[in-house]
């Protein structure tokens, strides 16, 4: 299974239906199979009062509500649909994040996506949770902040989702049946990717934890992938050596630009060179199979040693530790027969350095 890769443009258009534009050039031409956004009405994703989290207010270098700050990062509908068929036409998979009801049935009524993403911070919204399984989309659930029980929580959620018809009446109880059930382990496993997590931008390696995306996997046996928010390029590769499929990551066209992703995320250069990587360590994983590769064949007998005459040896002398040794190259006996010809008599005459037949 190819490893899969998005590029998360997120809010990183500042607004800007141009910049929208700019980042999808930037995503095809790093050769990633998705680009993804955000989409959200501010008025219903936050309060008022709610207050930016200290990495926002770090990155912006604005003190204000989550509000504001949000008001000016809606993209709008009709800018979607635009942006989904410039997807189309370069041959990149669009993707959005919905934050609210609304915006998940724009997602899904209007602009038809058959991928949805379910973003750290929902994972808890049980109600919410549901409603993405009820569109009968692949999910992709992404687990920041989460243990395992509670991912575990939405996940019988969402296979309850997956398996009843909407008329049945959601309980915990019946989430538990349903994530029990072999109908709704088989859902989960054809429907849902998890992605492992850790919820800082930008996010401390010390944090990562990336063997947890590998606990997960084992715990639930299903796809899992790996959200990246550290700085730099190296732990989506490390994740993808670890068995990530999937594996997500900010960008932005310049990260001087305002806003609370920039910082955190990379520029199109590093994007480019992130791809490359992950595609090359996905393909140093090959085969589970230890054999010699096709490059080595040759260098084997330039590497190896065959027995040699370390003197000049009469047909008929015996083999000893004195006349034997082991030189370069690996075209004659192997020095493994070294100990069956000690004491045994030449059956030729052989002189120094010459390679031995037996």
């Amino acid at each position: 299974m190819t490893v899969k890769i998005i590029a998360e443009a997120g809010v990183n258009h500042n607004g800007s239906k141009e910049l929208a534009f700019k980042l999808i050039d930037a995503a095809y031409e790093a050769n990633v199979d998705f680009v993804k956004f955000q989409t959200f009405k501010a008025k219903n994703l936050v309060t008022k009062d709610a207050k930016q989290a200290d990495y926002q207010a770090r990155n912006t270098g604005v003190a204000e509500s989550q509000l504001d700050m949000l008001s000016r990062l809606e993209l709008d509908y009709d800018v979607h649909h635009e942006l989904v068929s410039y997807c189309n036409e370069l041959g990149v998979e669009f993707l959005s994040t919905a934050f609210d009801q609304e915006s998940l049935d724009f997602l899904v009524d209007d602009l038809k996506l058959k991928i949805l993403k379910i973003p750290s911070g929902e994972l808890t919204n049980a109600p919410f949770v549901l409603r993405h399984a009820q569109t009968g989309c692949d999910l992709i659930v992404s687990t920041g902040m989460a243990t395992l029980a509670e991912i575990e929580a939405a996940l019988s959620v969402i296979a309850f989702g997956l398996i009843n018809d909407v008329s049945v009446k959601p309980s915990e109880e019946a989430f538990a049946r349903a994530y029990s059930s072999n109908e709704g382990q088989e859902a989960l496993k054809s429907k849902v990717t998890v992605l492992h997590c850790t919820t800082e931008y930008p996010a401390p390696v010390a944090e990562v934890n990336l063997k947890s995306m590998q606990t997960m996997e084992q715990a639930f046996g299903l796809t899992i992938g790996y959200s990246d928010h550290t700085a730099g390029i190296t732990i989506p590769i490390v994740a993808t050596a670890l068995g990530a499929k999937l594996i997500e990551k900010h960008f932005t066209l310049d990260k001087s630009l305002p806003g609370p992703d920039h910082k955190a995320s990379l520029d199109p250069n590093e994007l480019k060179a992130m791809v490359k990587g992950i595609r090359d360590a996905e393909l140093s994983l090959g085969s589970p199979i230890k054999t010699p590769q096709i490059s080595e064949i040759e260098n084997k007998k330039i590497a190896r040693k065959s027995l040699v005459a370390a003197t000049d040896i009469k047909a008929g002398e015996l083999f000893t530790e004195d006349n034997l040794m082991s030189k370069r190259p690996g075209t004659g006996l192997s020095p493994c027969l070294y100990w069956s010809l000690l004491g045994k008599p030449s059956l030729e005459d052989y002189s120094e350095g010459q390679p031995i037949n037996g």
